[in-house]
């Protein structure tokens, strides 16, 4: 059976120790740049130099995620933090930027690279990519089911998310912080736009007003674990690095549980409970066990909701009156759910008024009345004193060891020391033979075994004596001490050899193709207002209008984004956002490969595709660098295209959160500022497009790229318009 990592977050030094702590057999952990939680703590490069040392002596291995896009600029920064993680002894990397990706495995061949999540891998064909490029382990889309990955038979490590936040659009694909705010969930600066209240509507009419209609469950598989157990999953990754010490520690305690005792724990409904009060948004199993769609939303809360505990019966300008379904401390916090106020119960009462530690479940209480509630609520726990003062307390964490001790009459005492990986051999002061009182080896037992504040137990102590011999206790403790420290700097310093290898890039000699005119359609009047224009390049988004014209030499398939039968899509000639290699079909990278950098250009023309579109979160001058630079180091030009028009697509979604009819081009989002987002279902996934056009300046750019339209619900006219411009 495969042996499972549980692999936990950690946004700062004390989260690492609570992990560390509660049984993680890996951490993943960002240093202050390139790492896709920018907001988090992280670490600087000195204290990721501590977090190694400290992981690997308690054989803990530690990942780094240096999973965001990288610009033109930023290559050479992104390489030195690469070479310094290799260098300090970092497990692995993970990492989304493909050119990075490559360019890495080129550089560092020795170095362990992680595919992230931000990568999108959802299909057999992007995970055997990466597995042919050297890539060590995938970790696939939180939209692929547990059946789904199991089916997937590529012989590469495979990781998966069991707990915490969940992205409603496929992560990688967002673009919606950035189209909207100008922060890039590509580059670790997401405003969680899905967090934010929205409403629904259906032309003039109204469906549905100002919830939250985007907001994502908190992933919890607990209650079916074993079936994870069961399954051919390396790694089973916890979500957090924003979460508190408290909240990591717990959770890794749980999961811990689970996987010792093979998925199961007769009291997960208690350790579910006190995993609300820690964090919660509502629990999901979601896609890995087919939860449908709409029940993955939370659209009344997108913050901590906490632990139900009781209901207000009484209310008055000084006080609350609460029957309690569970207890209440003092310190507690608590929070009322429909009226969203709460406070810390810095005084509780009982029912006679008096000032109180605690209040049994089944009683009435009563709290002052700090946020002026006026009506009746449900009241939920979402902090617990005595919780957080039991987590903070660190649970000790052992590396078992065993000794062999070899005491000789006339032979220098040796100690032999393993953990199962490194053996050590030590020798001391050459054994006497008593004169008066001789040790016994059950005494020499105890003076080994004596490790103190270390981490170290001993598992098993072997010892060799002959009868009658004298060696000093002094002697002994010193040539433990001694054997421990080395072993310690052995664990602590441990790390993969280093390779560098300087040498430079194959150029490409690439076949340079013209300059031309490309466009996305929707539908057949679109179609032929392109054809007619003259567009060189015409997109079809739909696979049945794209079979009445495949034998168009302009008519390109437009594949599904985010497919999982990506095989059964790919055409004489085909437009994807999905990373894979096929050198016998003509195939036009789309703006959601997320391309940013002149390397991933380099390598997806190397590899057979024959036109990259960049990114839409490159300025016009950032796209104007990337082609330059390439022209610079690789002596070629490169075939590049932009999009200049159109709305770009900001989300998309498994399923149909929203219910909507199958095609019903007729929906709008609406969010607190009266943007109006397009959203429509195509019987799959859930698109959500931006609330205004892009509109570059085509002249700065129409010599070295493509220049591309995007069509939604234009018709004849204003496509010319719009082609005109």
């Amino acid at each position: 059976m495969i042996k499972h990592e549980l692999l936990v977050p950690a946004g700062d030094m004390e989260c690492l120790k609570q992990a560390i702590a509660n049984g993680a057999d890996a951490v993943y952990l960002g240093l202050n740049n390139f790492s896709a939680r920018k907001f988090a703590k992280n670490f600087t490069n000195e204290e990721m130099q501590s977090a190694v040392r400290l992981a690997h002596l308690y054989g803990v291995k530690l990942y780094c995620t240096m999973n965001t896009v990288v610009k033109n600029k930023e290559v050479s920064a992104f390489l030195g933090e690469v070479e310094f993680l290799h260098r300090i002894g970092i497990d692995a990397i993970i990492m989304q930027d493909f050119g990075m990706i490559c360019l890495c495995r080129e550089m560092f061949p020795n170095l362990e690279i992680h595919a992230s999540t931000q990568a999108n891998i959802s299909c057999k064909e992007t995970a055997q990519m990466y597995y042919d490029l050297g890539v060590k382990r995938v970790v696939f889309s939180r939209e692929l089911s547990l059946e789904e990955i199991e089916k997937i038979d590529v012989p590469i490590e495979k990781e998966v998310f069991i707990h915490g936040a969940l992205c409603v659009s496929y992560s990688g694909c967002c673009l919606m912080s950035a189209m909207i705010g100008d922060r890039s969930a590509n580059r670790g600066e997401c405003s969680s736009c899905c967090r934010l209240p929205y409403t629904l509507y259906r032309g003039q009419r109204k469906v549905i007003e100002n919830k939250y209609l985007l907001s994502m469950k908190e992933l919890n598989t607990s209650t079916r674990f074993k079936e994870l157990m069961n399954s051919d999953i390396t790694s089973f990754k916890i979500e957090g690095r924003m979460k508190s010490p408290e909240y990591v520690g717990y959770i890794t305690r749980m999961y811990h549980k689970l996987m010792t005792n093979g998925g199961v724990d007769n009291k997960l409904e208690e350790a579910n409970n006190k995993l609300k009060i820690l964090y919660n948004r509502g629990f999901t199993l979601g896609n890995l066990f087919k939860t449908p769609a709409k029940e993955l939303i939370n659209i009344s809360n997108p913050n901590h909701i906490g632990l139900e505990i009781g209901k207000v019966v009484s209310i008055t300008k000084e006080k609350i009156g609460i029957k309690l379904d569970e207890d209440l401390h003092q310190e507690d916090a608590i929070r009322f759910l429909n009226t969203n106020k709460g406070f810390i119960v810095n005084y509780l009462y009982d029912k006679d008024n008096k000032l109180i530690n605690e209040v049994k479940k089944g009683n009435i209480c009563y709290v002052d009345n700090k946020c002026n509630l006026e009506v009746e609520d449900t009241v939920c726990k979402t902090g617990s004193y005595l919780l957080n003062t039991e987590l903070k307390k660190l649970p000790a964490r052992v590396v078992a060891v065993t000794f062999r001790v070899t005491a000789k009459i006339g032979q220098p005492l040796t100690i032999e020391l393993s953990d199962g990986v490194n053996k050590l051999i030590k020798t001391g002061k050459i054994v006497e033979e008593a004169k008066t009182q001789s040790l016994d080896a059950d005494r020499i037992r105890t003076q080994v075994e004596k490790l103190g504040d270390t981490p170290y137990r001993s598992a098993s102590t072997v010892v060799d004596v002959d009868k009658n011999i004298f060696i000093g206790i002094k002697d002994i403790n010193e040539l433990r001490r001694d054997i421990i420290m080395e072993l310690t700097m052995l664990r602590m310093n441990s790390k993969k050899e280093v390779l560098v290898r300087q040498g430079g890039l194959l150029l490409p000699h690439i076949k340079e193709l013209p300059r031309v005119l490309t466009a996305e359609v929707m539908n057949e009047e679109q179609l032929s207002t392109c054809l007619r224009l003259g567009f060189d390049r015409v997109y079809i988004n739909k696979e049945a209008l794209y079979k009445e014209y495949k034998n168009e030499d302009k008519a390109y398939f437009k594949i599904p984004r985010t497919t999982y039968n990506l095989k059964k899509y790919l055409k004489e000639k085909v437009l994807t956002s999905d990373y894979f290699i096929n050198k016998e079909i003509t195939v036009v990278g789309d703006y959601g490969l997320n391309v940013t950098n002149m390397y991933t250009v380099y390598f997806l023309l190397l590899k057979g595709m024959k036109v990259v579109n960049l990114s839409l979160e490159l300025t016009e001058d950032e796209i104007i660098e990337l082609y330059n630079d390439y022209a610079n180091l690789f002596k070629e030009k490169p075939n590049l295209e932009v999009l200049v028009y159109g709305k770009p697509e900001n989300m998309i979604i498994k399923g149909n959160i929203l219910e909507l009819p199958v095609n019903d081009y007729n929906y709008e989002l609406i969010d607190t500022k009266n943007r109006k987002f397009d959203i429509y279902y195509d019987g799959e996934k859930t698109h959500i497009l931006n609330y205004e056009s892009r509109n570059l300046d085509i002249t700065k750019l129409r010599d070295i790229v493509s220049i591309r339209y995007n069509f939604y619900k234009e018709n004849e006219i204003e496509i010319k318009n719009a082609y005109k411009a």
